[in-house]
Parts: C-alpha cells; sequence; structure tokens
C-alpha cells in the first residue's frame, strides 16, 4: 500500500483512432506532446519532476524524454519510458504513485502513447535462433515480441484469448454480446467523455466506435484462428493509436498550490498470471488488489477492465453478474480500440468520468498485458 497520500488531479486523451487512419503518418511523440501541453497549461504547472510514458510496439529509446522535449518541458525535467506490453501505461502510473509515495518527487505526468500504424518491422540478429523462425515477408524479421518461452507466435495474444475461451466453455454467443454491448455504451457516452479529449491534428473524436453495429454484423465477423474457433475481428480489440496522461501530486504540493484533486489514488497492484492465458490476468489482479484492502465489488461504483477480448468480459459477468452496470459503463476496447502503452491511462481517465458521473466513491481499474501480467489501481472519487 501505498505510503503517503497521492492525488490524481486529472487527466486527459487524445481521440483514440484506428490504425493507418486519422494518425496514420503522426509519431506517436507529437501527439503524446498534445497532450502533455494541454495538462501543463490546465493545471498552472511551473514544474513537473518527471515525465513517466508506457509504450510497447515503439522505435525504441526513451520516447517518453522525446516527448517532454517537443512538448517544450525544460531541459532539468526527468523522463522514462515504460514497457509492459498492454499494461504499460498503468505501469507508468503505478510507478509515479510509488515516486511520490516515498517522498521522491511532488509531482509526475504519467501514462502512454502508441502508434499502430508506424510499428516497425524489427530484425533479429542472425546469430539469434528466431532468426530463422519468423514469417514476416522477410528473413529474421517480427513485428511481434515473443511474450512465453512455450510459444513463439505473431497470433500469441489471440490465441489465448482463445484457450480461455476453450477452458471456460465460453460461446461465440456470449463474446459477440459483449462486444455489441461495448459499442452501445461507448456511442452512448460521447458527451461525459468529451471534457478529457484533446484534439490533434483536427481530429477531436474516437473513429472505432460502430454505431450501427449488429448481432449479426458479428456473427459475421472474421475468423483470424480458423471457421472452427470463436475469436473474432468483432469481438478482439482493433489496433489503434493514441496518447493519454494523467497528473499525479503528493498532498504537500496540492496544499501549497491551492489545488481541488479528483481523486485519490488508493493502492496500485501488480502480478502475472499464466503467459498462454493473458487475458486472465485483468481479473486476477484486480481480485489481488481488492483482497489486499479488505473491499469486494460490491464496494465499487465503477469498474474498468481492459477488453482487448470479450472472454476479459465474459469471465467478469459469469462472476459477478449482477454488477454489470457498473462494469465497464462507458464503453471499452472493444468499441474504442486499445493502443497498448496508452490503454491504462485511458482505462484511468475513463474511470474517473464514471466515478464524476455516477455517484463518486471507490472506482477499480485492471488490465492484463502480453505474457502473463497485469495492473489494477484503486481510486477514490
Amino acid at each position: 500500500m501505498l505510503n503517503k497520500t497521492v492525488y490524481l488531479l486529472g487527466g486527459a486523451r487524445t481521440p483514440i483512432v484506428v490504425a493507418n487512419t486519422k494518425f496514420k503518418s503522426l509519431r506517436p511523440e507529437i501527439f503524446g506532446a498534445e497532450v502533455l501541453k494541454f495538462l501543463l497549461e490546465k493545471f498552472s504547472l511551473a514544474h513537473v519532476d518527471e515525465i513517466i510514458c508506457g509504450n510497447a510496439v515503439g522505435t525504441g529509446g526513451n520516447i517518453a524524454r522525446l516527448m517532454m522535449l517537443i512538448a517544450g518541458f525544460d531541459n532539468s525535467t526527468a523522463a522514462l519510458t515504460v514497457d509492459r506490453q498492454c499494461a504499460s501505461g498503468a505501469a507508468a502510473i503505478s510507478v509515479a504513485c510509488a515516486k511520490i509515495s516515498c517522498g521522491l518527487a511532488d509531482v509526475i505526468i504519467a501514462g502512454g502513447a502508441e502508434s499502430s500504424s508506424l510499428q516497425p518491422l524489427r530484425i533479429y540478429h542472425k546469430n539469434d535462433e528466431r532468426f530463422h523462425l519468423t514469417a514476416e515477408g522477410i528473413q529474421g524479421g517480427y513485428r511481434t515480441a515473443q511474450f512465453s518461452p512455450d510459444e513463439f507466435d505473431a497470433l500469441a495474444m489471440l490465441k489465448g484469448a482463445q484457450r480461455v475461451a476453450d477452458a471456460e466453455n465460453i460461446t461465440k454467443a456470449e463474446l459477440d454480446s459483449w462486444a455489441l454491448r461495448s459499442h452501445q455504451r461507448a456511442a452512448q457516452s460521447a458527451e461525459i467523455l468529451r471534457e478529457y479529449i484533446v484534439e490533434v491534428a483536427g481530429v477531436h473524436e474516437d473513429n472505432g466506435i460502430k454505431k450501427n453495429i449488429s448481432s449479426r454484423l458479428l456473427e459475421r465477423a472474421p475468423l483470424p484462428l480458423g471457421a472452427d474457433t470463436i475469436i473474432s475481428a468483432g469481438n478482439a480489440c482493433r489496433i489503434n493509436d493514441g496518447a493519454a496522461f494523467v497528473v499525479l501530486a503528493g498532498e504537500n504540493f496540492v496544499a501549497k498550490n491551492f489545488l481541488t484533486p479528483a481523486a485519490q489514488i488508493v493502492d496500485v497492484a501488480t502480478g502475472g498470471v499464466n503467459p498462454l492465458e493473458s487475458p486472465r490476468g485483468a481479473q486476477v489482479i484486480a481480485d489481488k488488489i481488492l483482497s489486499r484492502n479488505g473491499l469486494t465489488y460490491d464496494d465499487l461504483t465503477a469498474i474498468e477492465f481492459n477488453e482487448a477480448f470479450a472472454v476479459i468480459d465474459v469471465l467478469f459477468d459469469r462472476a459477478y453478474p449482477r454488477l454489470v452496470d457498473r462494469f465497464n459503463r462507458l464503453g471499452g476496447a472493444l468499441a474504442y480500440g486499445h493502443p497498448y502503452g496508452a490503454s491504462g491511462a485511458i482505462l484511468l481517465i475513463h474511470l474517473l468520468a464514471s466515478l464524476k458521473n455516477f455517484g463518486g466513491g471507490l472506482g477499480l481499474m485492471s488490465i492484463a498485458g502480453a505474457g502473463g501480467t497485469g495492473e489494477s489501481i484503486l481510486l477514490r472519487a
């Protein structure tokens, strides 16, 4: 648990756009910098101790530092890039919480940025045995990293979701039902989220939400793993571009600057699950943080899980059917999309919006990551 109080002043994000559309030629450090500049101005921050940015499939290097310099921060500001794959943005926020909680920093902007449009093709060294195992068009080329010593496959995440579906006897109808619900809820939530979205390059709204989606369309969605499987292009998230960041501050900073925080970070947690069944991570780590704080899901006003795959929704629905009205109330990644490194911060912003509009109290966000990791954050409005 946190040693000292950590506050969430607020947050903002870019529109979440489908890869190879609105941001297809825009580097993530460019659109991420727009969010940083917005937050700097909104909260009148004369100084920030550090920028921490999650990023999973970028071009390497310290993208947080590059982004910070583009945004116009002073050269003396520290910057750190974090890679926990899908959970990178949440991990960045957790690191920021830890630093503030133990007195190493007063104010940090943390979150993530991702451009799937500009995801590079990498090449293994010729002495790496995997140089001869890839199939990305050229020898040694790969875009998807290896997540488990027992599997080396560009479709590893899809196969992990299928394994969970098979193990739990989940039906395609269950998956499609949650995909439909996600789009419907997201379409109804545009006004609630408007205040958190920063216009970038003339783009001011998410473009992955399908307002006219139907069960019939979902039934016909392609099955990338073959005819005898149920993970489809409709009940798995799309790949996307986007950035999201939040401002975290300690108690002394808040008091000194006469600020009114939006929420308090109660606790953060991380953990791992079987890397071959990574979608289970969201609920496992959420269970962990609640147990550690003597809470249950009934104590929460709002619950946000990253629905990279609808199997995550179904698992929660089966365990807590009476609470689905509090779960991903604004829609989830099946509708908005999943810009990997940014998604943890997007979830926290959506959680904040849900608490603000539906009664306050306690909220929880949780996200599973490739390789069987997970991050969870407990918030009090």
